[in-house]
Order: C-alpha cells, then structure tokens, then sequence
C-alpha cells in the first residue's frame, strides 16, 4: 500500500511534513530515513481529523471556543475539554479513513493481524524546537486488531482536546487555527529494558555527556515517573561511563493478555541488577550522537531493547530545557551599548 491523503508511511516522511504527520510521525520519518531502527509504522495524516472537525464546527464552533478561553478559567477549560472530547469521540470517521486504516493496520501486521501495536498521538503543536508538549495527548499500547486502532485514533484525536493540551495552548498563546492532530500506528517492541536518553545531560546542560535512564519492561514506566530508573552517565568522546546509578526498580509496565498494558512487580533478583549492559549503553549513546548530528541539536529520546538485544528508538524530539537557555541573554539589553564599560570602571574608582 502507498501512502495518500488519510495515510503516510515513514518512509515517505520527514520532519517538513509536520502540518500532515505532526511532531512525533515526521520524527519517525526521519530517524527511519536516516537508517535508524525505528518499529516500522505509518501515520493517519490530520486529513481525517480535519474533516470530522469541520463537520462539528457546522453543528456548533470549537476551535474560536477554544482561544476564547483564559488560561485562570480552570474550571471553563475542565468543561469545554469534556464537552469537546465527548462530541469527537462520537462522531463517526469518513468511510475512506476507516478503509484506508484498515487496509494498513493489515499490510503492517501482515500474517499476525492479532499483533501488538501503538497508537499515538502526533500533534501538530509538539515536539517543535520552541516547546515539546510531551505527554499532552493521548498513547495507547499493546492495541490488538483493527477495531481497535480505529477507536484509539478516534481518542487520540479527541486527546488534541484534553486539559493539559487546551491549557498549554492556551499558555504558548497558539492560535487554534492550524493546529491539528495525526496519530503514529506501529509495531509494539515486545521490551525486555526501555528507557529515555539525553545527548546533553539534563541536570547540568552538559553537552560532553549522554544520560541514559533504563528500567525492566516497557519505558512508559520510566516516562509516567512510577518508577526510579538506573541512570547513567556516558562521554561522548571516548565512551567512558562516569555515572552507574542503580535503583530499586519495583515494578515494571508489561502487556495484559486482552491488550494493554498492566504494572508488574519486579522478579527479586532482577530489581537491583542493571536493567541494560554496559556493551547496550555503548551502543545506545553511539545512536544518540547520531541522532543528534542528523538534527543539528541536542535530542530528548524514547529507546526499548527488545528480548533479542536489538535497540529501536520510538521517539526523538528536541532538548527545550537547556536549549532555552541557552538563548537567554547573559544582561540585560541597554540603549547605550557603551554603559557596561562605563559601568565597569565606574565601579573601580
């Protein structure tokens, strides 16, 4: 199957196709073309959600809703998000978007069409240079069969409209207008370790360093905080591994027999071992410098290691923290460009 207008395979994506794929699919485009692994996948363009949006808007308006409310009205942005997330969860999807999923849930599953898959939401609005929106939007794991996907992509484009993703726009001060929802379908990594991975480090904005965090099982446990991963320090020239912090890993996200995913406690022997060998670190941050030389910056990456040893990246976005500093002027702009000198000698008398 080729990609068109409802579907677009990573391979014929990259990061300039953000307005059709959002964030999080044009960054699996381009990991995928850079010859990273990456779980293979495709994205439900934000054609389909543009379409059913419209045919809400007829009924009653939602995006000038939306921008008229203020960040201070919690309780306003509570109840239209629960208003809004009602009308697009109910409203029913073109017939050629349900085929057009069908007919790739199918060519990616293949002879398994009862394999895991995730389902994840691709807004327009994240995972940009300027702001990550991580987490504001609805994922779905270990999703089993067709019917399925369909109705998570239906909730994911309805997670466009949660509290925390009106309240972040409404904070950035993004304009409603354009702002669109894609959702990423791929294959689950059946995940023996997974984890996140910083090519600088996010506690001191050191760019020598890559910082690994890792923990049993699937990494939304790591990315959700309930659990404290091991954490490690590795160089970037020279590879030498200057921090080994292990936790006390106590549970673990595994996926549930029906679908979905459960917690687990961690087998005794296993909740103090490191959840990833120092060879797998080795490798994983020599992946990270090479994300981070194909986009030019410092990276914010999702990583699982499957129970065969082989690493895939889920996710890579850009670092915002210190990026964001960095930009910040060291003083503060004067009309007079000579008023720091006088200042200086001013203060030596």
């Amino acid at each position: 199957m080729r990609s068109n207008a409802n579907i677009s395979w990573f391979a014929d994506i990259t990061l300039a196709d953000r307005p059709m794929v959002g964030g999080k699919g044009g960054s699996l485009g381009e990991l995928t073309r850079a010859h990273i692994a990456v779980p293979p996948g495709f994205v439900v363009t934000t054609e389909g959600f543009e379409r059913v949006l419209a045919e809400l808007e007829k009924e009653n308006p939602i995006r000038p809703r939306v921008e008229a409310l203020s960040l201070e009205n919690l309780r306003g942005i509570r109840l239209l998000s629960e208003e809004l997330r009602s009308r697009v969860n109910s409203a029913p999807l073109p017939e050629d978007v349900c085929a057009d999923i069908a007919a790739a849930h199918g060519e990616l599953c293949g002879s398994d069409p009862g394999g895991p898959l995730a389902v994840r939401s691709s807004a327009t609005s994240e995972d940009c240079e300027a702001a990550s929106f991580a987490g504001a939007q609805d994922t779905y794991l270990w999703v089993k069969g067709a019917e399925s996907v369909l109705q998570c992509v239906r909730s994911c484009w309805a997670s466009l409209y949660s509290v925390p993703s009106i309240s972040y726009r409404r904070k950035d001060g993004t304009p409603e207008k354009g702002v669109a929802i894609a959702v990423v379908v791929q294959k689950m990594v059946d995940a023996r370790s997974a984890g996140v991975m910083f090519t600088r480090s996010p506690l001191t904005g050191d760019r020598s360093v890559i910082t690994i965090e890792s923990a049993w099982g699937l990494g939304s446990a790591v990315v959700s905080g309930e659990v404290t991963p091991d954490r490690f320090a590795i160089a970037k020239i020279g590879g030498q591994i200057s921090l080994r912090q292990l936790s006390d890993k106590r549970m673990r996200h595994v996926p549930a027999v029906s679908g979905g995913i459960e917690h687990a406690e961690t087998p005794e022997p296993l909740r103090r071992e490191p959840s990833i060998s120092d060879n797998e670190l080795k490798a994983l941050a020599e992946i990270g410098r090479k994300v981070e030389r194909h986009y030019g910056r410092a990276q914010d990456i999702e990583w699982a290691i499957d129970r065969r040893g082989e690493i895939f990246l889920l996710q890579s976005r850009p670092e915002t923290v210190w990026c964001g500093k960095d930009k910040v002027p060291v003083a503060k702009p004067s009309e007079n460009p000579l008023m720091h000198v006088m200042n200086i000698f001013g203060g030596r008398r």
